[in-house]
């Protein structure tokens, strides 16, 4: 794939998620945020420019295995992303929250800002679980009707107008655990546990950076991926 400064980031990462690695090491958010240039991205700083362009260059050409998650159709891409990611996302919430909730009782007095970390990460599980639900009743559930409607030549109307409607819906909601998460990754000096941390503290660290690290997988196939195939399917439909 060709590179240069207005190639954009979310189409690099869902060519190649490797990339993603090179866009974290310069701090650019590759999924809330990924439809900018590499060139906006780095405010058109030329020497920062080139060093991402050459380091992105050499990920991608030596992929060789990989999930490729682009040339999956758009029903299973939804199967994945519930049973692994939504899954996930409930699965660590129950785990993460006792462990955060310990930690501030034990250690609050010394780093105060683990009760603004837990009362942020309070905030993503119940925005989150909404967010999930509302993906699984009703926007995949639309998703799935689009692939077999494709699959077997019929036609299928959004019962919501647009699938644009919900899918704008959901990117908002992604800004805002995308920012969450940005104000926990500082707070925790990006999950640095400091030298008077116990074994508590630093596996609730190492929980919410996994955590994130997984949102920011999950976010990215839906963003990069899932919702632009989504739009364009919706398109065929109309021009049929």
């Amino acid at each position: 794939m060709n590179i240069t400064k207005d190639s954009i980031i979310g189409e690099i990462v869902a060519k190649d998620y490797k990339s993603a690695t090179i866009f974290k090491k310069y701090g650019i958010d590759f999924c809330c945020n990924g439809n900018r240039t590499i060139a906006k991205a780095c405010n058109d700083n030329e020497h920062e420019i080139d060093n991402i362009i050459l380091e992105l260059q050499q990920p991608i050409a030596a992929t060789t295995v990989g999930i490729e998650f682009n040339s999956w159709p758009l029903d299973l891409l939804v199967d994945y992303i519930e049973k692994k990611h939504h899954r996930f996302v409930e699965n660590k919430i129950v785990e993460i929250l006792p462990y955060l909730a310990k930690i501030v009782k034990v250690h609050g007095d010394r780093h105060p800002e683990l009760a603004t970390i837990e009362q942020l990460f309070k905030e993503s599980a119940g925005e989150l679980s909404a967010h999930m639900k509302k993906e699984e009743l009703i926007l995949f559930p639309f998703i799935r009707k689009m692939e077999a409607a494709k699959q077997q030549g019929t036609l299928v109307q959004a019962p919501f107008g647009t699938v644009q409607n919900p899918i704008s819906a959901m990117m908002h909601e992604h800004d805002g655990e995308g920012e969450r998460f940005r104000k926990i990754a500082a707070l925790s000096d990006n999950y640095m546990p400091p030298l008077d941390a116990c074994n508590t503290y630093k596996v609730t660290i190492s929980l919410l950076k996994e955590f994130e690290e997984d949102l920011h997988l999950h976010i990215h196939l839906e963003n990069n991926i899932l919702f632009p195939k989504s739009i364009l399917l919706e398109e065929h439909f109309k021009t049929a």
